[in-house]
């Protein structure tokens, strides 16, 4: 059977996600990075190749069990999400001179009267939501469309915030829906898309069921030249009235005199402007444009599509007092949103987690190196540096699912354990582990092993993304930023 799923389900799916950043009883989200190991074809613990592309071109993550396990096992650290971090988000659209933007219409996809032909936009677009009926100025206010001047192209960049509707000098009528707040432009504007939100004063202004652009569809023709008033729009709402204008027997204008409320439909009939005064006219057919519920302005994240949700996370050099986080030893190449994760076997809270696992070694020899393979003979355990902290003799590695990155010889993957050496494979460098056990971090160094500080493999990993090596830096801060739409 033909359906589909509308709009206001896809918002509906976006307001869930995003509240569950700020319930009390809501999901706790962290951001990942990881992969510090370059992209290549590998053969896995199973003996099946897997083929990740290379660091120039990575191929796009299967969303399978697989690709939900994987990035545990090359994680570096990962950082709490807040309600303060996302915002919604809608595609960015400048206003930009010499374009015809398309206009607000309500029944976008719908068949004109008595043809099989869905109308659409002046772009072509079939749905509101894909329609360039908004823009973003170089004031950073946002304006709805509501009139083109019969598509012809702006010329006249809006401005002001006042919540009447705005008349430019080449024939635009516009919206004001908002402005972007120094913190949206510094956190949630990117090249492609930008912050919405509802401004308060604009929304209680608005009117509901108003009724303030009706357009022409068909001029008619043999009618009465001149302006003729009080003509009724009819529906179920109370009080709009238009005037047409008949120039050389067809229709030229019509103006809302009275926008009235409560309109979820509305018709201006041929008879009813020949009532008025047109005599003789034929023809003429008139849209009314049904505004959002609420009316233009009353809740700007459903009008303009508001159904992508925007995270932002800034990575400041090592992040926080604990260095061995966010270390910038190593690039990354994976970002993950996680949900729920564990740290320590109970709920993760804490800003910022540590992934990788770290050894605590004595009688070091020579200086084991990033990325070089790391053995340990006598368990046959087998792992990746990601850095050497040669001033505390911290060792911080993984140990990945493939036999090339971390299993051993059997097929396994065996812990680093015991105060057995650990050999770097390229750089020849040792050392002996002092303990089996214990808790590493930049305050307190003891002795051992210490395992991540997020459990692998708990919470569930939303979202992959494959990208080309970042470099990090003590003095750098990595701004990422993701967009999910629903």
């Amino acid at each position: 059977m033909p359906a589909i799923i509308t709009d206001k389900f896809r918002i509906h799916n976006s307001e869930q996600f995003h509240e569950a950043f700020s319930e009390s009883s809501g999901n706790t989200m962290y951001l990942g990075i990881g992969r510090p190991q370059a992209f290549a074809t590998s053969t896995r613990g199973d003996s099946r190749t897997n083929n990740e592309g290379t660091d120039t071109s990575p191929v796009t993550p299967a969303d399978n069990i697989n690709s939900q396990h994987f990035p545990y096992d090359d994680m570096l650290a990962a950082k709490k999400i807040t309600s303060s971090d996302i915002t919604f988000a809608v595609p960015r659209r400048n206003w930009t001179t010499g374009t015809v933007y398309d206009v607000y219409r309500h029944d976008y996809g719908e068949y004109a009267t008595g043809t099989t032909t869905a109308i659409t936009s002046n772009s072509g677009a079939s749905t509101l939501h894909d329609a360039t009926f908004y823009v973003l100025t170089s004031a950073r206010n946002v304006y709805k469309c509501l009139d083109n001047n019969s598509n012809a192209a702006s010329t006249v960049e809006p401005t002001g915030t006042d919540v009447t509707i705005l008349e430019t000098a080449d024939g635009y009528r516009w919206k004001y829906m908002y402005t972007l707040s120094a913190s949206q432009q510094a956190n949630f504007l990117s090249t492609d898309f930008m912050a919405v939100s509802t401004n308060s004063t604009v929304s209680s202004a608005a009117v509901d069921g108003a009724i303030n652009v009706c357009k022409i569809k068909t001029a008619g023709s043999g009618g009465t030249d001149g302006t003729h008033t009080g003509i009724a729009i009819r529906g179920d709402g109370s009080s709009g009235e238009v005037s047409v204008t008949v120039t050389s027997g067809a229709v030229t204008a019509v103006t809302v005199t009275t926008a009235g409320t409560g309109y979820t439909f509305g018709t201006i009939s041929n008879a009813q402007i020949v009532a008025a005064g047109a005599t003789g006219l034929t023809g003429a057919e008139i849209d009314v444009i049904i505004e959002p519920k609420g009316g233009h302005g009353f809740n700007a994240v459903e009008e303009l599509g508001g159904f992508y949700v925007m995270l932002n996370t800034s990575l400041e050099g090592t992040e926080s007092a604990n260095t061995s986080d966010f270390s910038v030893a190593n690039d990354f190449r994976k970002i993950t949103l996680i949900r729920d994760p564990d740290s320590g076997g109970s709920a993760a809270s804490t800003t910022t987690l540590r992934a990788t696992k770290a050894v605590n070694v004595t009688g070091v020899s020579g200086t084991f190196t990033v990325d070089e393979e790391i053995n340990q003979a006598t368990t046959g355990a087998v792992g990746k540096v990601v850095e050497w902290d040669s001033v505390n003799n911290i060792l911080y590695y993984i140990q990945t699912r493939h036999t090339d990155e971390g299993i051993d010889s059997n097929g396994d993957q065996t812990a680093f354990s015991g105060t057995n050496v650990i050999t770097g494979q390229s750089s020849g460098a040792t050392g002996t582990p002092t303990t089996t056990t214990s808790t590493i971090n930049s305050q307190s160094f003891t002795s051992g092993y210490s395992a991540p500080e997020i459990d692998a493999d708990s919470g569930d990993i939303l979202y992959i993304e494959n990208r080309a090596p970042i470099t990090r830096a003590a003095d750098q801060t990595e701004n990422i930023k993701l967009v999910i739409e629903f």
